[in-house]
C-alpha cells in the first residue's frame, strides 16, 4: 500500500506570498513615511519665513533603490544642516575670537557672496572707513561718515560741501546673540515615525484586497 500526503493550499507557497506582500507593504510604508516628513519639514521651513530656497534643502531617499525589502528604511535630510540646525535648536552665539559679533544694520546691505556681510567686506566695497563707539547702555556700534542712498544703504559721498553727510550705524556689536528657535523637526518626525506601522498595514491590505 502506498499512502501520499497532500496538503491544498501548499503552505510553502503561501508563506513566500505573505513574506512578499509584507516585503512590498513595508518598502511602500517607509517610502510614504519619508516623502510626508519631507513635505513636513518644508512646509515648516517656509511657515517660518525661511524661504522656499531652504525648504527645497531638504531630501529624501528610500532603501533599497529598487525592489523590495522587510528592511526597508527612508531618510530624510538638509543640504543645509549648519543653518537648518541653527534655526531648529535656537543656539546662543558668540564671536569666535572672544570679542563682538558684528550684526549689520539696514544701512550695511547685503554680502555679494551670500549671507550676512562682514565689516571687512563693508570697508571694501565702499571704501569707507568704520570708526568704533562703545555704549554702556545697548550695544555698541561701528558707524562711517557718508551718506544713505534711495535705498537706504551708506555710500560714500561725492558732496564737497558735506551736505547730506551723515554718521550712520553700519553694525551693531554684542557680545553673544540667542538665535531664536524657529523650528521643531523633531515634532513631525516623531509623527511620521508613529505613522509607520498603520502604513504597512493599509498597504499590506490593500495588496491582498487588489
Amino acid at each position: 500500500m502506498k499512502l501520499k500526503l497532500a496538503i491544498d493550499p501548499d503552505i510553502v507557497a503561501l508563506m513566500a506570498a505573505e513574506v512578499a506582500a509584507g516585503e512590498r507593504a513595508v518598502t511602500a510604508a517607509m517610502r510614504e513615511a519619508g516623502t510626508s516628513l519631507k513635505s513636513a519639514w518644508r512646509g515648516q521651513i517656509t511657515g517660518a519665513g525661511l524661504g522656499t530656497r531652504l525648504a527645497n534643502s531638504i531630501r529624501s531617499a528610500s532603501f533599497p533603490k529598487s525592489g523590495e525589502s522587510l528592511n526597508a528604511a527612508a531618510l530624510v535630510w538638509s543640504n543645509a544642516p549648519v543653518i537648518i540646525g541653527a534655526h531648529d535648536t535656537g543656539p546662543l552665539m558668540r564671536s569666535k575670537n572672544g570679542f563682538w559679533l558684528a550684526i549689520p544694520t539696514p544701512a550695511a546691505g547685503k554680502s555679494t557672496r551670500g549671507g550676512r556681510i562682514t565689516p571687512g567686506e563693508w570697508e571694501r566695497r565702499t571704501g569707507l572707513r568704520l570708526r568704533f563707539i562703545y555704549r554702556r547702555r545697548g550695544p555698541s556700534l561701528l558707524v562711517a561718515e557718508g551718506r544713505l542712498n534711495t535705498k537706504g544703504r551708506a555710500v560714500a559721498s561725492r558732496s564737497k560741501t558735506g551736505r547730506g553727510l551723515v554718521t550712520a550705524p553700519i553694525f551693531l556689536l554684542v557680545p553673544q546673540v540667542k538665535l531664536p528657535k524657529r523650528l521643531d523637526l523633531a515634532r513631525d518626525a516623531e509623527r511620521a515615525r508613529g505613522a509607520v506601522p498603520g502604513l504597512i498595514v493599509a498597504n499590506w491590505v490593500d495588496r491582498k484586497l487588489a
